[in-house]
């Protein structure tokens, strides 16, 4: 099948993404790390931090083995899946690895340096650190589209001819999807208990306990929470790039197989917006600057311009795409992409709203220290439970819209209408996506300069260069929480998009079946042909409706996924946090002089602590997520698994948004404090904020962000473990 020459500007794109990330990496490597003191405590971070990695790897390395046996094993012996899948899986995996590989490499060599510029000036400051974000963001759409590219070329040349070439080629690509997220899962779950161990332990006994600042060198624990907070980072959202772009293919070669010109068209077009955005992106990285003497807000402003100029730049770049694409009812399918985009900005602003020590919310819940930590504790949970409301009206009207605008308005519900609306869904997600090199260079953002911030309270720089650098942590808190309610709010579209692809691969899997002399009869007994059904014939012959029991006790096991997912991370985490503390107060206690600073604390054993635990606890959380769909694939079947879906996306999706933003709520209403508010440092109101902002760790940077990669992975199981429901469900 012919590829359009227009398509080439995917792997183009890609290749200008890796070189400019490159580029910043280069730039910011020549920028000087500071005094000697500085330099051997970024020298203590990136060990920490290589240490870590290598150790996950070789964990993660085993489970991918395994799996990779057992695709191979159900494609090659069993014969209900493509031959593909095992390799798809791998490189998935393979390039989601190197994104978080190089994202901490780039994290670490930048805290020091933008500590170092920070004594030169607040923008010198945000400069660095933001530049050196926008490598993780270019680092992950670059690998992500190349993957993407390589795939889509190999695999048209050897389905060539193949009447459902691009619907196998589409459904077969989705499961290096799998592979993106299994990776990611484990890159956020180990990441966020491994920091999160270091995070509390140093909290509570140094600051709470010993009544020492936070990053104090005295503190054992210091150095390990400043190597846990670049773990994971860009894990989520790389495979939220991926799939959604792979998502809204498979369901354009599905909207518009019959008229095979128009079928290929509407499979690029997502890639080619995707290529695009990366173009946008680095316009807007360019235009990030601010003015000495900032506040918080006009910080937030300069962040904002850059963001929403790539924004408006790509709403524009999208109807002009799709017009030259020609692709049917292009009008209205650029209105979808205009309406996950402006989803995304809206989820944007309300989890800044609620996070930013700007708002009253957070100044709310600052307040409420005055009457120690069990009310600061109630308003946060409160302030996080009323913060859902906003994102999922938000995403439920884009849902609607993009559905509606890509159908024509068409409300009669035939195949064809839910599959072209479908396709709008999928779109929108990739709309929200478009711009990630920018959007997750203000994510990435948040960590390093919050260990910049570690850095000069560790190498005593001053109270003015430690003011700059408080200022773009308080920042880096906002955008983390922002970044994260735009993962999650794509997370809910793409995952939308994954549901109706998973009823393709089921197609795709019952067709293979009967070539292979298996017959399908349906409920009146009657043959049922899988080549020929649609979308609607699939849900009536597995009675995929409410009435169906099985549909129901699915949905009910989705949504205590994510509650039983989230209750297993936070336990992981209170467990690693108590090792941890244990270790710092024997520090403390038996080695004589550390409080006086006349002796050094024994940071590699903190280090230890945490890789360890964040190892061990990560495993069974992460594989309960690949087997839950599995299970309840055999047990009840493709209705018990669009019933799972479903359920586990409304409660993962309103569980995420909920706990990401009452922790970083509580994080900034600890800032605030700290600015001299309510009796500043030391303080009563300072250490009720403390224990506040300790709950909220585990909240928003392990269960919270791991959420979204769950209710996206549980769609990919489900669709690479296709014709095994279809050969052994009941």
């Amino acid at each position: 099948m012919n590829i359009p020459s227009v398509f080439w500007l995917v792997p183009v794109a890609s290749v200008v993404a890796l070189g400019m990330a490159w580029f910043f990496f280069r730039q910011m490597m020549a920028e000087d790390e500071g005094t000697p003191r500085m330099k051997e405590i970024a020298q203590h971070v990136r060990h920490g931090a290589m240490a870590y990695l290598k150790q996950q790897y070789k964990v993660v390395g085993i489970v991918f083995a395994v799996l990779a046996a057992l695709f191979a094993f159900m494609a090659y012996v069993l014969q209900v899946q493509n031959p593909w899948v095992p390799f798809a899986f791998l490189t998935g995996g393979l390039f989601s690895g190197l994104a978080g590989f190089f994202g901490m490499k780039t994290a670490t060599y930048a805290s020091a340096r933008t500590a170092n510029a920070a004594r030169q000036g607040l923008n010198r400051g945000l400069k660095v650190a933001f530049r050196s974000g926008a490598v993780m963001g270019l680092v992950v759409v670059g690998l992500g589209l190349l993957d993407i590219a390589l795939w889509f070329v190999a695999l048209n040349y050897f389905y060539e001819g193949d009447n459902m070439a691009l619907v196998t080629i589409t459904t077969t690509m989705l499961t290096f999807g799998m592979g993106a997220s299994t990776q990611a899962l484990f890159a956020r779950v180990g990441g966020g208990i491994y920091t999160k161990a270091a995070d509390v332990g140093a909290d509570l006994v140094g600051k709470v306990e010993a009544d020492i600042p936070e990053d104090d060198p005295r503190n054992p624990a210091t150095i390990a929470d400043n190597v846990g907070d670049v773990a994971g980072m860009g894990a989520d959202l790389y495979e939220s790039y991926c799939g959604s772009i792979l998502s809204t293919a498979a369901l354009g070669a599905t909207a518009f197989a019959l008229n095979p010109d128009m079928q290929m068209r509407a499979v690029i077009a997502p890639m080619i917006i995707a290529s695009i955005g990366i173009f946008l992106s680095l316009i807007g990285i360019f235009l990030v600057r601010t003015k000495e003497g900032a506040t918080m807000r006009d910080l937030l402003r300069s962040l904002g311009l850059g963001t929403n100029v790539s924004a408006v730049l790509i709403a524009v770049a999208s109807f002009i795409i799709l017009y030259l694409l020609q692709i049917d009812n292009w009008l209205g399918v650029s209105f979808s992409v205009l309406t996950g985009l402006a989803a995304g900005v809206i989820i944007g602003q309300a989890t800044e709203y609620y996070t930013s020590q700007s708002y009253k919310p957070t100044q709310q819940i600052a307040e409420s220290s005055q009457t120690g930590s069990a009310t600061v504790i109630i308003k946060g949970i409160g302030t996080g439970m009323i913060s859902t409301m906003v994102p999922v009206v938000t995403i439920s009207v884009a849902i609607m819209l993009s559905y509606l605008c890509a159908n024509g308005f068409d409300l009669s519900m035939t195949a064809h209408s839910i599959s072209t609306g479908l396709y709008g869904i999928g779109i929108a997600a990739v709309g929200m996506l478009s711009t990630l090199g920018i959007t997750l260079a203000t994510d990435a953002y948040g960590p390093i300069a919050d260990n910049a911030g570690g850095n000069a309270e560790m190498s005593e720089l001053g109270e003015e260069v430690r003011h700059r650098t408080d200022a773009l942590d308080a920042l880096g808190n906002t955008t983390a929480a922002t970044g994260k309610g735009f993962a999650i709010g794509s997370a809910a579209l793409t995952a939308l998009a994954l549901l109706a692809s998973y009823v393709e691969e089921i197609k795709i899997a019952m067709v293979r079946a009967e070539e292979q002399g298996q017959t399908f009869l349906d409920a009146a007994g009657e043959v049922f042909n899988p080549a020929t059904a649609n979308m609607l014939d699939y849900m009536e012959y597995f009675q995929v409706t409410l009435m169906n029991p099985k549909v129901l006790v699915g949905a009910f096991i989705g949504g205590m996924a994510a509650f039983l997912f989230c209750g297993l991370t936070m336990g992981a985490v209170g467990r690693a946090a108590q090792a941890m503390v244990e270790e710092v107060r024997r520090q403390f206690r038996e080695i004589k002089g550390i409080l006086e600073g006349k002796a050094t604390p024994d940071y590699g054993r903190c280090v230890a602590i945490s890789t360890r635990s964040a190892q061990k606890e990560m495993i069974f959380p992460s594989l309960l997520a690949i087997l839950i769909p599995i299970v309840v694939g055999l047990l009840l079947g493709v209705a018990g698994v669009m019933g799972l879906l479903v359920g586990g996306l409304t409660a993962g999706f309103t569980l995420a948004v909920f706990m990401a933003n009452a922790g970083g709520a509580w994080d900034n209403a600890k800032k605030m404090v700290e600015e001299g508010n309510f009796g500043g440092k030391g303080s009563a109101c300072h250490k009720a904020t403390i224990v506040g902002d300790t709950v909220g760790d585990p909240f928003k940077d392990t269960s919270g962000p791991s959420l979204n990669i769950l209710i996206k992975l549980m769609s990919m199981v489900s669709i690479v473990m296709a014709g095994l429901t279809v050969a052994f469900g009941m």
